[in-house]
């Protein structure tokens, strides 16, 4: 015997109302080639009590989680472009050197 489902289902063509959104019962994702895109990835991290406390101050009503996502990803596009720049300059001393 199979065991019903617990999850409730939703008509397709029903207008979503905030109050689905504030219950959680909607969970937008991206399709790419058909497939769901699961936008985020659970983890669990442990990080000092003054960093959580820092993000919680700056980020008020936004989330904090989202405001440490959005610094990690800066802090990747900056890594890359740290990177980029210094074999710019690399390569342009080495030019003045040869010259």
């Amino acid at each position: 015997m199979r065991k019903k489902s617990t999850t409730a289902t939703f008509d397709q063509d029903a207008p979503i109302t905030q109050a689905d959104i504030d219950a959680g019962r909607l969970v937008l994702r991206k399709r790419m080639d058909g497939r769901l895109v699961q936008p985020k990835k659970r983890v669990t991290l442990y990080l000092d009590a003054g960093i959580v406390d820092y993000f919680k101050e700056k980020a008020g009503q936004r989330g904090y989680q989202t405001l440490i996502n959005e610094t990690l990803k800066t802090s990747l596009g900056q890594a890359d472009i740290e990177a980029t720049l210094r074999k710019v300059i690399r390569e342009e001393l080495k030019g003045r050197k040869a010259a």
